[in-house]
């Protein structure tokens, strides 16, 4: 709601029969006369004209994120590419000779009383709130695995198509990855609508486990932080480690509410693995693992996945407890390893918002671009024609290269980079597995 503009002097004016103030909005201006100074057939005319300038079509593309706690620099960076896709698109897409805005809302899925994590009820209640708004074709989102098993049912319940940025867990899309009935319980139409543009974290977790032995492993202390993303993720890692002849000295989870895990520490360093892996996110201890283990004194290196992937870890844990210790892993490559396109993004991005793009803003923008192609393809407004043009998505070329929807949802990208700290930055060292 627009407030009326007063100067400090301004003094409030009593409408009275004679001189009745009305302010009439018409387009993106006002116009403010005196119906004492008016003739009655103007101010019928304006006033029709007011009522019957009607609001131009819409429809809206929303996510559901964390927007508070460790990762809000990580997805403030990924909904900056969600924006900078629509305003690329123009803002509007063209539809059977039909124009429509195409409007964006920014869901947090946190809650306080979950410390700024994600929020089960709060994920369920932004599902049901998108199924109900008909102008609503898209939900971008989420970026937790486990957020994403709240309102995957609900969505595909209603047929609205689902787009996920970040979420890694293979057991959203895999038959065979998780339990009996994952991914169909996620999908009670039968059809469908979730689809993400990130590698899932199979793929990761080989990476993960090949650089483990690439750093010379032999022994390898897994811990995870329970949740679908960290735990599905450390189990993938487990088993490409198995796999590859390293042996698992440990495999432990934690209570993301302790204040430190300092026996944990001492219990990796009496293993003598020379690698830890960490399954989880910033918000979930990535950060405090980081520096227990350094304050104990393990020398062992330390992986961490796309989850730390943010200046947060940096600024919690401290250089000290990073540099020449810490590697990660990412589903991608970072923005300034983008070449063509993505390139092009990354620097838009830099002088739009004076920032680096954080890890997965070109995911965000990717997200909202296949999005925005599918739906003119589609020719349609409705949400059955958005996601048959979306399951029919095939080498689209964007910011990540060219790419195609499988069968399952998932994106055909494969790509895992290496990282790591130096200098109290993030820089990329390789290519994994080639």
């Amino acid at each position: 709601m627009n407030a009326e503009r007063r100067t400090p002097n301004a003094e409030r004016r009593t409408p009275n029969a004679e001189q009745l103030i009305t302010t009439a909005r018409l387009g993106n201006f006002c116009v403010r006369r005196s119906f004492a100074a008016m003739r009655p057939i103007a101010i019928l005319a304006l006033l029709a004209l007011a009522v019957a300038a009607p609001a131009a079509d819409e429809l809206k593309l929303v996510s559901s994120l964390p927007r508070s706690g460790g990762l809000r620099a990580l997805t403030q960076s990924l909904v900056n590419g969600i924006r900078m896709a629509i305003d690329d698109a123009g803002g509007k897409v063209e539809l059977g000779g039909k124009t429509y805005v195409i409007a964006y809302e920014d869901w947090d899925d946190a809650s306080p009383a979950r410390g700024g994590n994600w929020d089960p009820n709060v994920e369920k209640t932004n599902a049901l709130k998108a199924v109900n708004d008909p102008t609503i074709i898209a939900y971008l989102g989420t970026f937790n695995s486990g957020a994403a098993k709240m309102s995957m049912p609900i969505l595909n319940q209603a047929g609205l198509a689902m787009i996920s940025s970040a979420n890694t867990s293979p057991t959203l899309t895999k038959p065979g990855t998780g339990d009996a009935d994952e991914p169909a319980r996620y999908r009670p139409s039968g059809q469908v609508n979730y689809f993400r543009v990130v590698p899932a974290d199979d793929i990761q977790g080989a990476a993960a486990a090949a650089w483990a032995k690439d750093l010379g492993a032999t022994k390898l202390f897994i811990i995870h932080d329970k949740e679908a993303y960290g735990e599905s993720l450390a189990r993938a890692v487990k088993s490409n480690a198995e796999r590859l002849g390293l042996t698992v000295a440990g495999f432990e989870g934690i209570d993301v509410n302790a204040a430190n895990f300092r026996p944990l520490a001492t219990k990796a360093k009496a293993s003598g693995a020379e690698v830890v892996f960490f399954g989880g996110t910033v918000d979930t201890k990535g950060a405090q693992i980081a520096k227990d283990l350094h304050a104990a004194g393990v020398k062992a290196k330390l992986i961490l996945p796309d989850g730390c992937f943010t200046e947060s870890l940096i600024t919690a844990a401290g250089r000290e407890a990073l540099e020449g210790r810490v590697f990660i892993t990412f589903g991608g490559v970072p923005a300034d390893q983008l070449v063509g396109a993505g390139k092009v993004f990354a620097e838009k991005y830099r002088a739009r918002f004076g920032l680096e793009p954080e890890s997965y803003a070109a995911y965000g923008y990717e997200a909202a671009a296949v999005v925005l192609d599918a739906l003119r393809r589609s020719g349609t407004p409705d949400r059955a024609g958005l996601l048959n043009a979306l399951r029919a998505t095939k080498d689209f070329d964007g910011l990540l290269g060219r790419w195609s929807f499988d069968a399952n949802g998932d994106t055909t990208l494969t790509t895992v980079s290496g990282n790591v700290v130096r200098d109290g930055k993030f820089a990329f060292a390789k290519i994994l597995g080639r």
